[in-house]
């Protein structure tokens, strides 16, 4: 089936196996991924795009599962994209995401896509963006991203959500950890999970004394106890990501989408990029870069010309001389 009737299948009758298949086109890149995306975008824009991230254990996977449970019950179809650490041998997902929800299957209105990272560091795959997109055209609302959970490196997720769910447990760091970790940087609600174990406290003081520097001066970032594996606190968590969404109308908001279009845009750039480095009329050119004729950087500009590609540096065009 071409995808493009697959396309017409998912989102204008809501089937969700052409859903599935598109998805994996997209996924895998296989033929038509680019015409696929281009078709859905004009339909996408208007769900909401909640993202959880944290480092390991911190239960996050049980976390979102309790997300998915509340807004199921006020009847909201919930897609959720949960990136998976990949396999050293197969550099497949391994799926844990997906066991830890197995509350929702058989329910039609939630949609699970577990997806590898693919070795990518950031929290996120290559592809998320594509799949999101997606289950964001199919209607789904909202759409919840859940991240590896490789810790304080793990911040390409504020570029694809409207709002950041940090979780965290008790006794979580030090204030000299805390200051230097990314993730205290993209947080936009903070939650203490497991809250019915000691220092809850004093991990709530920590991360209220760091916010207090939020640099958005028109939300300083809420913290949020929850106890996820009985929903203790899900349903305060959801009030909060709901009024983070309507302060993001404002300029920030506008601010944080021209963000997001601009990390789309750069991905395309960089999937088109590795198309042309596998061309063989390159070859001669890599050659050339590898024997030290030829700088990275000139090879770059003579693939992507930038705009002063008319007047560039004379002596190094006579140190390298064109192919």
């Amino acid at each position: 089936m071409e995808p493009s009737h697959t396309l017409e299948l998912a989102l204008g009758h809501g089937d969700r196996r052409a859903l599935a298949r598109l998805l994996r086109v997209v996924e895998d890149r296989r033929h038509g991924w680019r015409d696929v995306l281009a078709q859905a975008w004009p339909a996408a824009g208007s769900a909401q795009l909640v993202g959880v991230t944290g480092a390991p254990g911190s239960g996050k996977s049980t976390l979102a599962n309790a997300m998915v449970t509340a807004w199921r019950a006020v009847d909201r179809a919930v897609a959720v994209v949960a990136v998976d650490p990949s396999s050293p041998f197969t550099g497949g997902a391994l799926l844990g995401d997906r066991i830890r929800m197995q509350d929702h299957v058989g329910d039609t209105g939630v949609f699970i896509r577990s997806m590898s990272s693919r070795g990518r560091l950031g929290g996120l795959a290559d592809t998320t963006a594509g799949l999101v997109t997606l289950l964001d055209a199919a209607s789904y609302d909202p759409v919840l991203i859940e991240t590896v959970g490789v810790g304080q490196s793990e911040v390409d997720v504020i570029d694809q959500t409207d709002t950041v769910i940090v979780v965290v447990t008790p006794g979580w760091g030090d204030g000299v950890q805390a200051d230097k970790a990314g993730i205290l940087e993209i947080g936009d609600v903070f939650v203490i999970n497991k809250a019915d174990r000691p220092q809850v406290a004093e991990t709530r003081n920590t991360l209220a004394a760091m916010l207090e520097m939020s640099t958005d001066a028109g939300w300083v970032p809420p913290i949020v106890e929850t106890v996820a594996t009985d929903h203790s606190g899900v349903e305060e968590l959801l009030d909060v990501v709901d009024r983070h969404r309507r302060h993001s109308k404002g300029p920030n908001g506008r601010v944080r989408q021209s963000r997001r279009v601009r990390s789309y845009i750069e991905a395309a750039i960089s999937d088109r990029m590795r198309d042309r480095l596998e061309q063989p009329d390159l070859g001669d050119l890599l050659e050339q870069v590898r024997t030290r004729r030829l700088d990275p950087w000139t090879a770059a500009e003579r693939l992507v010309p930038g705009p002063d590609a008319g007047s560039g540096d004379e002596s190094r065009r006579a140190s390298h001389p064109p192919t």
